[in-house]
């Protein structure tokens, strides 16, 4: 199971921890991805979506239908 967003395509961001001696270990920034169920009102039905809790803020405002028209997406891409 991947840890990227169904939407807007965030992943991991890999980097470095760097100490004050200058020594580097690897770092993983995760994104904030949570499951949800959304109303897609064009085939009237729940569609279960892993997005970012940005993605799910504009979901919330512009609604799927209107979101994926904007990405110029469509629900096959993002299931």
């Amino acid at each position: 199971m991947s840890m990227r967003c169904k939407l807007t395509g965030k992943r991991r961001n890999l980097g470095y921890n760097v100490s004050h001696a200058h020594n580097k270990t690897r770092k993983v920034q995760l994104p904030n991805l949570h499951k949800k169920r959304i109303w897609f009102a064009e085939q009237n039905r729940m569609v279960s979506v892993k997005l970012s809790a940005r993605a799910l803020r504009t979901v919330t405002r512009k609604g799927l239908d209107g979101f994926l028209r904007d990405e110029g997406l469509t629900l096959k891409d993002i299931l």
